[in-house]
């Protein structure tokens, strides 16, 4: 069993929950939650429209990722730190940002992204399996709930992408899991691990990206716009959410993510959307915000 570390706000990040109730820091935990979440579903369109290889994607992105995360950690004066768990956050970090991206561009974005969101079910049972929790009743309905829009929504396109693109999405699905259990780990530091798995992205990537000739415009404005916002703003908002936010809500507050990504690349990207993603889609949306009701009408 792993023990959780007890849970004392970093410097910096404590200034957006001071003075706040409990219940006022949870619900702006789930707000910030939900916004990296938006930011994270401009991932599908900005990757397609990038001619290179994924790796060099993720490698470019992350380099942008890391002046926007440095700048952050100066503002906030919070000490960069580096430990064996820190360090499994990072390979977490590093691990979803390289296979979504390598997925994606050798499956649709539907695949990818509802593979990816496999990662509340991983959730539940890495918290069984190391924590010892068991999940309430309302988190298994929601998950299931959830899970099924996804279903729904992506289910007449899960054929038409490729193997290799859908085991690696698959996959990402563990490793983002591990995103959302951040704050779970022993003397962990979620910032630092985003920096390092940052890091790791832009080296492994390195000698792909030296490869790429095409750096026109729309290429570099959409590389720009995934480092800054879709990898940087993103994940700072996500770790200072998880702070007040338990790890199975988040997954589950994410479920904006998989609507919005492929809804993006249909409209700008010409990857068609049919009446049963549409379906699909209004029981993701339903089932968030069915659970959140109901978590918060539990807690009054």
């Amino acid at each position: 069993m792993v023990p959780r570390s007890s849970p004392s706000v970093p410097m910096g990040q404590g200034v957006f929950f001071t003075q706040r109730t409990t219940e006022d820091r949870g619900k702006l935990g789930v707000l910030f939650v939900f916004l990296a979440a938006v930011l994270y579903s401009i991932g599908g369109l900005c990757i397609k429209v990038i001619p290179w290889n994924g790796l060099s994607i993720n490698s470019g992105r992350n380099m942008v990722a890391l002046l926007v995360i440095g700048l952050y950690l100066l503002a906030t004066r919070h000490p960069l730190r580096l430990n064996r768990w820190i360090l499994v956050g990072a390979a977490c970090i590093c691990g979803t940002n390289s296979l979504f991206t390598l997925a994606n561009k050798l499956t649709t974005a539907a695949n990818a992204i509802v593979l990816q969101f496999t990662a509340p079910i991983f959730v539940l049972l890495l918290s069984a399996l190391f924590w010892k929790r068991r999940p309430g009743r309302l988190d298994v309905i929601a998950c299931t709930v959830v899970l099924l829009g996804v279903l729904c929504f992506f289910v007449d396109s899960l054929e038409a992408g490729g193997m290799l693109g859908n085991v690696l999405a698959l996959l990402s699905g563990v490793s983002y899991a591990g995103v959302f259990l951040l704050h779970d780990l022993p003397d962990s530091d979620p910032i630092s691990s985003v920096f390092w798995g940052d890091v790791a992205s832009v080296v492994i990537g390195l000698p792909f990206l030296a490869g790429e000739t095409d750096f026109s415009l729309v290429p570099m404005i959409s590389l720009v716009i995934l480092g800054a916002f879709q990898v940087g703003v993103a994940y700072i908002l996500l770790t200072i959410g998880l702070r007040t936010t338990p790890a199975v809500t988040a997954c589950l507050v994410s479920g904006i993510e998989p609507v919005l990504n492929p809804i993006l690349v249909a409209v700008f990207y010409h990857e068609t959307i049919g009446p049963l993603s549409l379906a699909g889609a209004a029981i993701v949306i339903g089932g968030i915000l069915g659970y959140n009701m109901l978590k918060l009408k539990s807690e009054e």
